[in-house]
């Protein structure tokens, strides 16, 4: 989503970096550019406003003007402004115990779905959460829970077909939910199409009622200024807990996120970054600040390795690479591992210096004939490489819908990985650091 931002801000920066001298009109000029940057994104004007005076405030100090390499010290007070503006520290759940939580919001920026995912990342950290079906206006987003439930093995409350009181099948949620061994209820509300009276009080009605540990918004990123007066608007009404932010992984200005925290001073909780229901992350300001900056995600990247990477499977591959025996049956078993990181364009944008490269992109389709090149080919041609003729590609080619120079490109990739995988030292460090 920041590709835009980030690359403008990185041109900034790396013109700054090439002055061995800078001067208050330097910096000055530099942050004139930074704020049309992220007016450009969306950015809230107050917003931007503010944030730059703070970061000239900070940059004019004689400590920085004077120092060796001021402008890498600009960037690292960007850096730390930057992230204070989307939150400082990370803000957990209020869940130590046991605890509901009611989902708010609009219909279509994916509050069914987000409380299914809430609810899956909760399992994941050992909770035991139910959902709470509590929308009677759309019985389609009744259904789509209870789908979503069973998708991740959580048990889902429906209400009766023909209730239309909200709170009496509220009532007979928590009583349903008595009979269930749970630790977490979380309750998906009504939405509207736009924001109107009815749908708060109902809101209002279910709060006072439930008396729930957290209040969580979810806005779409993708909708700009309207999802910060959106937010502002709940926040009045039903003094919300907390935010999830979904679309941040689309190519929109993304100015929604940078502006939520600062105008409704409520920490954005949760991130979704994907359609599938494991595509959601707790919300950490200063990974994305360093995103946005070009420095990458490191600790993202290897918590994502942590959760795709399989203990035995790992041990499995250590053994085939010590051997130098690595064949396309372990190439295949590396290509799913990667894919259960998520989107490969977000990991590549996890390193540094790789979250704004211009046009770097990933072909879903390119990715999907390799996996196929490899599929046609029988067992024994996947263990013994040296079989792989002529006639053995021709075949290949056909049976993968792709063509003979495509089989013969993937032959020579897969060649020069299984010659750097004959470096044991190398690989032996590699594959010390998945361990640890």
């Amino acid at each position: 989503m920041f590709s835009q931002l980030g690359g403008k801000l990185q041109d900034i920066f790396k013109d700054l970096r090439g002055h061995g001298t800078i001067s208050e009109a330097n910096i000055d000029d530099a942050l004139r550019q930074v704020r049309l940057a992220l007016l450009e994104a969306d950015v809230d004007f107050q917003v931007a406003k503010k944030f730059i005076a703070r970061v000239r405030e900070k940059a004019i100090g004689e400590a920085v003007l004077r120092s060796i390499t001021p402008g890498q010290q600009i960037v690292k007070i960007f850096h730390e402004e930057l992230t204070a503006l989307l939150g400082g520290d990370a803000a957990p759940l209020n869940v130590e115990k046991s605890a509901r939580i009611l989902i708010v919001g609009l219909n279509g920026a994916g509050k069914t779905t987000s409380a299914a995912k809430l609810a899956g990342w909760l399992k994941k950290q050992g909770r035991a959460p139910v959902l709470i079906a509590c929308d009677l206006q759309r019985p389609a987003a009744i259904e789509q829970l209870a789908t979503l439930g069973k998708q991740i093995e959580v048990p889902v409350f429906t209400p009766d077909p023909n209730e239309k009181n909200v709170q009496r099948a509220v009532a007979a949620a928590l009583e349903w939910q008595d009979h269930q061994e749970h630790q977490i209820d979380i309750f998906d509300t009504a939405g509207r199409q736009e924001l109107d009276e009815p749908l708060l009080e109902e809101l209002k009605t279910l709060r006072d009622y439930l008396q729930p540990q957290e209040i969580l918004l979810v806005v779409d990123a993708a909708t700009g200024q309207q999802a910060v007066s959106v937010a502002t608007r709940f926040n009045e009404a039903l003094q919300i807990t907390g935010i999830i932010l979904t679309k941040l992984d689309g190519d929109a200005r993304g100015g929604a996120a940078l502006s939520m925290r600062e105008v409704t001073q409520r920490p954005i909780k949760f991130v979704g970054v994907g359609e599938k229901l494991d595509q959601f992350e707790a919300f950490v300001p200063d990974r994305l600040a360093g995103r946005i900056l070009g420095m990458g995600d490191i600790v993202g990247l290897v918590e994502k390795a942590a959760e795709a990477v399989d203990e035995e499977e790992a041990a499995r591959m250590e053994r085939k690479l010590r051997s130098a025996s690595f064949d396309f049956n372990d190439f295949l078993a590396q290509f799913k591992m990667m894919r259960k990181m998520g989107p490969l364009e977000n990991i590549l944008g996890m390193l540094p210096g790789m979250s704004n490269v211009q046009g770097l992109s990933v072909d879903e389709k390119q990715l999907k004939r390799t996996e196929a090149i490899v599929l046609s080919m029988t067992s024994e041609e996947r263990t013994r490489r040296g079989i792989l003729n002529a006639r053995r590609r021709q075949r290949i080619a056909r049976g993968s819908g792709s063509t003979v120079t495509e089989v013969n490109d993937l032959l020579r990739r897969f060649d020069q990985m299984r010659k750097m995988m004959k470096n044991t030292g190398k690989m032996k460090k590699m594959m010390a650091r998945m361990k640890n």
